[in-house]
């Protein structure tokens, strides 16, 4: 078996002056940063007895935020107030910046709506949403008559 390398790892096998310049228009802050996801990242669990969801949000405040729930859509958004008295800063290149998002999830309908419980950590939202009883799994064992 013959291994064929094409392009020679370039992206334009023609001339690479024109990867060095593309690359450069895509990695610049000007056009880089308007690329750039502004909705953190989230990650979502499950046990047999709650729901985690857990959003990196770096650099905001609890009182940033506002959770709401609306029947079966629980809704996480932040909005960063602006600092009074800094002095504004000349960013060479600014990847994360939460100036205000909004997330929203569908809940399934075993959540128990009175029991959601928020916490803010280390630049983590952890939001526990426990499930009902009736709808919590029951294990047991049975017997083969």
């Amino acid at each position: 078996m013959t291994l064929v390398k094409f392009n020679n790892g370039l992206k334009n096998g023609a001339n690479p002056f024109f990867n060095d310049v593309f690359d450069s228009l895509l990695n610049d802050s000007f056009i880089g940063d308007k690329l750039v996801s502004r909705v953190p990242a989230v990650n979502i669990a499950e046990n047999d007895n709650e729901f985690h969801i857990e959003l990196a949000v770096p650099g905001l405040k609890k009182e940033d935020f506002k959770i709401n729930l609306d029947k079966n859509v629980l809704t996480i958004s932040a909005e960063k107030k602006a600092e009074e008295n800094v002095e504004p800063k000349k960013y060479s290149k600014r990847e994360y910046s939460y100036s205000s998002f909004v997330r929203s999830f569908t809940l399934p309908d075993s959540v128990d709506h009175s029991k959601i419980e928020a916490d803010y950590t280390d630049g983590i939202l952890k939001l526990t949403v426990a499930k009902r009883e009736e709808a919590k799994f029951q294990s047991r064992e049975i017997a083969v008559k």
